[in-house]
Order: C-alpha cells, then sequence, then structure tokens
C-alpha cells in the first residue's frame, strides 16, 4: 500500500510534472503542429495510429520515463514511484484541466494501466520479465490489455477465450475485442479461462498470460472506429492456437481475475480525474466566454439562461471532486471501497456529459465547431460512461451491496 501524502507533498508533484509537459511536450506540439492538427495524418490505412504519431508518442514516453514521471503509478518493487490512488486522481484531473480534449501527447506523459507498465508487471515471471519490463518502462514499447469479448464485456466471466496445456505450453484459443492500444502495442497480457468448474462456479478459473504480438497465431482483425473519428485506439484481437511457454503465466493458475479487476478499479479513478479535468476546462472556457460575448447590450452571462447553466456546473463538478478525493484517499488507507469507486465512476462519467452540453450551449453555434474542441471533450465523458464498467453495472453492483445489508 502506498504511503499516504500530505497536499502540500501532491500539489509540488503535480507541479512538476505540468512543467514537464509545458517545457518538454509543449514544444514536440508546436514543432510537428501539421502533423497534430490534422486528424488524417494521426492514422494508417488500417486505421491504427500512423507511424510518425507512434514515433511522437515514444519520444515523449521515453522522455518522461527519463524524468521521472511516467513510471510514478508503477509499483516500487520494479522500479516505480509507487504513488496511490489520490495522486492518480490528482494527476489526471491537473493534466486535463490544464491540456483539455484533443490533444495526444501530454497524456503519453504518464504510463496508463492499458497500455504501460502497471501492478500486473509485478507478477512477471523472471523469464518474461528478462524480455519485457525494461523496454516498458524506458517508454520504447507499450502493452495492451486483452479481456473484454464480443458476448463478454460487463460479464468478464463470462468469456470463451480458453487456454489449454499442450505439454508444458499452454495453446490459447479465443477471440477479445474493445482493446485499447491493441492496434500498435508490442506485447499483450491476454485472459483466457484455464478451468472450466472454476470459472462456472464464478471461483477463479481464469489466468493471464503474457505474450509478444510476433507470437504465431495472433493477429489484430481490425480497429474499431469510434463516433467522430476516422480512426481508432481499439481492436479486435484473435488467437488461433497461439503457442506459449509455461513462463507466459502472469501471477497464480487461475487467479487471473483478481488481477484484472484491480486494473478496472484503476482505470475508474483514471476516468474519474480525466471526466473531472475535462469538466473544468470546459467550464473555465465557457464562462471566459460568457464574460465577454454580448447580447442585447450586456454579456451573456449577466442572463440567468446562462448563468445558472455554469453555476449547476460548478456544483456539479466541486461534489464530483469532493467524492473522488474521499474514495480515493480511502482506496490508499486500505479501505474496502467497492461501492464508493462504483458511484465516482457513475458520477463523474455522467458528469462529463452534462457539463459539455451546457458548455457547448453556452457558446451557441460556435460550440458544434471543431475549433474550440468541446465536442471532443463531450465524446470523451460519453465513451467513458460505458468503458471499464457501464453505468448500469455500476448502479447494479451499488443496488446489490444495498441489497445485501
Amino acid at each position: 500500500m502506498s504511503v499516504e501524502m500530505d497536499e502540500t507533498e501532491v500539489e509540488d508533484v503535480v507541479e512538476n510534472l505540468l512543467g514537464f509537459v509545458d517545457a518538454v511536450v509543449l514544444p514536440l506540439e508546436k514543432e510537428h503542429a501539421k502533423l497534430l492538427d490534422d486528424p488524417r495524418l494521426h492514422y494508417d490505412e488500417r486505421g491504427a495510429y500512423s507511424p510518425e504519431l507512434k514515433k511522437l508518442k515514444r519520444e515523449v514516453r521515453q522522455q518522461s520515463a527519463e524524468a521521472g514521471y511516467y513510471n510514478m503509478f508503477v509499483p516500487e518493487s520494479i522500479g516505480g514511484g509507487d504513488f496511490g490512488a489520490y495522486m492518480l486522481y490528482r494527476v489526471w484531473d491537473a493534466l486535463y484541466h490544464r491540456y483539455g480534449p484533443a490533444r495526444l501527447l501530454p497524456y503519453a506523459s504518464v504510463a496508463h494501466w492499458s497500455y504501460g507498465p502497471s501492478l500486473l508487471c509485478s507478477y512477471l515471471t523472471p523469464q518474461i520479465s528478462e524480455q519485457l519490463l525494461q523496454p516498458l518502462m524506458a517508454g520504447q514499447i507499450t502493452s495492451c490489455f486483452a479481456m473484454s469479448e464480443p458476448d463478454a464485456g460487463s460479464d468478464a466471466l463470462a468469456m470463451r477465450t480458453r487456454a489449454v496445456r499442450d505439454g508444458d505450453d499452454w495453446l490459447i484459443t479465443g477471440t477479445k475485442q474493445w482493446i485499447t492500444n491493441s492496434p500498435v502495442a508490442d506485447w499483450v497480457f491476454v485472459w483466457a479461462v484455464t478451468d472450466e468448474e472454476l470459472r462456472r462456479t464464478r471461483k477463479g478459473g481464469v489466468s493471464c498470460f503474457a505474450l509478444p504480438v510476433t507470437t504465431p497465431g495472433f493477429q489484430v482483425d481490425s480497429v474499431l472506429k469510434l463516433f467522430g473519428h476516422i480512426g481508432g485506439d481499439e481492436g479486435i484481437l484473435s488467437f488461433r492456437d497461439v503457442r506459449v511457454p509455461s513462463t507466459a503465466l502472469v501471477g497464480e493458475l487461475n487467479q487471473g481475475f483478481k488481477l484484472a479487476m484491480a486494473g478496472v478499479n484503476t482505470g475508474r479513478m483514471y476516468n474519474a480525474g480525466r471526466c473531472i479535468g475535462l469538466s473544468k476546462w470546459a467550464l473555465d472556457k465557457a464562462s471566459e466566454y460568457a464574460g465577454t460575448r454580448k447580447t442585447f447590450g450586456k454579456t451573456i452571462d449577466q442572463y440567468q439562461g446562462v448563468s445558472f447553466q455554469l453555476a449547476d456546473s460548478a456544483i456539479e463538478i466541486y461534489a464530483a471532486e469532493s467524492m473522488t478525493r474521499d474514495c480515493a484517499r480511502r482506496l490508499e488507507r486500505g479501505e474496502s471501497v467497492n461501492d464508493q469507486v462504483a458511484m465516482v465512476k457513475v458520477y463523474t462519467t455522467e458528469l462529463g456529459t452534462r457539463v459539455y452540453d451546457r458548455c457547448m450551449q453556452v457558446h451557441g453555434g460556435m460550440g458544434l465547431t471543431n475549433e474550440l474542441k468541446l465536442y471532443e471533450g463531450w465524446q470523451q465523458s460519453r465513451i467513458v460512461r460505458i468503458a471499464d464498467g457501464s453505468a448500469e453495472i455500476m448502479r447494479r453492483n451499488i443496488a446489490a451491496s444495498l441489497a445485501r445489508r
């Protein structure tokens, strides 16, 4: 469990990270503005990130790793900063508040659990660690977190991907879908059923394996393009008798689901910080605009139809920030807060779409343009209402917990 830091220490770390982004990443954005400002140049013919963009993101990762920021949430046992849930929330809140939506490079400065080094790397065998850990920690390569399937999203234990013993090896067969970073990943963490009886009784039976994307039988079948984008960062993967050695097992046999859930909870706190930060960014833009835009001789923030929308957004952001900070601190203290994490996930992601809808409305027609990037913030908030556990599943879990009491 990470050591709880006081607020001054947290602020210092956050400000230093933002300083790194301002000093190192923003000049790269300016230098490569032609590439970064044109979405048509972001993707290759498959719809995956183009070689030029991949190179830029890798450069940011590597420089951040050298500066000590990229691995700030990686366990200390494998060389990371070992910061906890509260810092994780504060960092992503600050990044998204400062840099807003429709930016690609600033967010490559910190390793995300779905593509970079994470708790999973603490459970690698020495053989796999020797191949994977150093380049992943250095930002030279990325991975992906392959658990969701076409018929096993919210109910992950319904997965059909199987791993069967074959001598000293395992043969993995199945399909994964909605896998972030998979179109460009170098390694895959894949979850598969290894004991059908344990899985059927929901007592385990799922294991995790790590393998390079060059392993025969593995393939990225297609890139998924989410609305508004001409390419994407999610993919559909197939495993056709993919042979991996027993050393590819991550953690304990049949206990991989516990590892997956630790990652998912991290993802929910990340999305809380993301949506709160994006909402603050949008509210700043809308408040500034409302204070300068005039109609009928008055700035529009003098009309209740506008000012009350801004006020409601500020109220909800404050509530979201308060509950998320409390939940993150309790996570760091080792308390059982599954219900609270679910509440945070629901409230903050739904907050994002409400705030962006209001802020777009305040801007009038300009709020609908590509120029202001408000549409991108709304889209991100809308997407994460489903990602890492939909709002409906979160409410189901909360309600079930209430019933058990």
